[in-house]
């Protein structure tokens, strides 16, 4: 009878705890198999029909350099912008600065796209061309011109005009062009 007593748990109507060593081994074992259930699902749904992996395309290395026109010398701190043009469509811009060697490069414009590049630089003209990226290195130098005269499509004001106190174009004081008689051709 004490014997199927001490089996139970109970010792005289006392419950026999279990030790602290095989407590600890029994929570850890539960644990782990917690985890092992709760991967078991996430397994079962990648059954090939998941999200495949598509290489990215092989991209094209491209050293800009940018120097001055006159001399040769380089242009530090310029705005090189690249604007990939993939299927005749702007994809987006990078911009990068050029180095105190008035250079700069980027590696990861895909191969056979086109790139248009546009440099911006202080007290310069800026320059832009479209580049067909068809080698797995290029170089491109950029020759820079200091700006020229502007170009206008009006004509020049008249220095008459101003020395009466008049601005050039005043209709007050003139009177309107004489309609023509002639008749157009039939």
């Amino acid at each position: 009878m004490r014997e199927g007593i001490y089996r139970s748990g109970l010792e005289h109507g006392k419950m026999v705890t279990m030790s602290r060593g095989t407590l600890l081994r029994l929570s850890i074992s539960l644990a782990a198999l917690g985890l092992v259930l709760s991967v078991m699902p996430g397994v079962a749904q990648d059954s090939g029909r998941g999200r495949k992996f598509k290489a990215p395309p092989p991209t094209a290395r491209l050293d800009v350099t940018v120097l001055r026109d006159v001399n040769g010398k380089p242009i530090e701190n310029a705005a090189v912008i690249f604007h990939p043009i993939h299927n005749d469509k702007d994809t987006g811009a990078m911009e990068l600065k050029t180095n105190s060697d008035g250079k700069t490069m980027i590696d990861i414009l895909p191969l056979g796209d086109t790139v248009r590049l546009q440099v911006i630089a202080k007290g310069f003209q800026t320059y832009g061309a479209d580049y067909k990226v068809d080698k797995p290195s290029m170089a491109i130098e950029v020759k820079l011109k200091r700006p020229g005269a502007q170009y206008s499509i009006y004509p020049p004001r008249d220095a008459s005009a101003t020395t009466t106190g008049k601005p050039a174009g005043d209709a007050s004081q003139s009177s309107p062009p004489a309609a023509s008689s002639q008749q157009p051709p039939e």
